[in-house]
């Protein structure tokens, strides 16, 4: 007898525990996904507005990708952030986000980054997150002006802030909630 797809699906549990190494590779996969889907410009919840204008010099479409990378990487770390605060120790939770750093940054070395551009490529993720965090903490359109003014600019319009805005929300929130269930452990 043939068994149909049905018959095997089973249902999904979340994990009740996650290392910090398993934290940062798992958050590293979510990073990559969401900066692939916004490079194709497909099958996305909210498109940016201006998103064609990005990609008609290369000097752009570099930024933009650099961009759109740090944002991403810092969504999933406030997501993570917001479900462990309060619930795991905070050198814990550091410790899976710069897991989940390395991994992406190993990544950037095995795809054609030259590792000496590295620390430069650091220094701006840091200079972000100081910016994103201020700005979230003001408001949920701030974030969405501070990132789309750096993807795009002063060419950026209120829709694409909006809708950058919109970007966090559908990352972080979802991501919040899922790790909400799960304990961090010690690697």
């Amino acid at each position: 007898m043939q068994s149909t797809i049905t018959d095997d699906i089973r249902e999904f549990r979340a994990p009740q525990t996650m290392t910090t190494d398993e934290l940062g590779d798992n958050l590293a996969r979510l990073v990559w996904e969401s900066f692939s889907d916004f490079l194709s410009q497909e099958d996305v919840e909210t498109p940016l507005p201006d998103v064609d204008t990005l990609y008609d010099d290369d000097g752009s479409a570099h930024r933009t990708a650099e961009e759109a990378l740090i944002f991403f990487m810092w969504a999933h770390t406030r997501g993570a952030q917001l479900a462990f605060l309060g619930r795991a120790p905070d050198e814990r939770i550091r410790e899976g986000l710069d897991a989940l750093h390395s991994a992406v940054f190993e990544d950037m070395v095995a795809n054609g980054t030259p590792k000496a551009q590295l620390p430069l490529f650091e220094q701006r993720v840091s200079a972000r997150y100081a910016e994103y965090h201020q700005a979230a903490a003001e408001s949920d359109g701030k974030l969405g002006e501070a990132v789309s003014r750096h993807m795009m600019g002063e060419a950026a319009r209120a829709a694409t802030s909006e809708a950058i805005r919109e970007r966090a929300v559908a990352v972080a929130n979802p991501l919040r909630d899922f790790l909400e269930d799960v304990e961090l452990i010690d690697a």
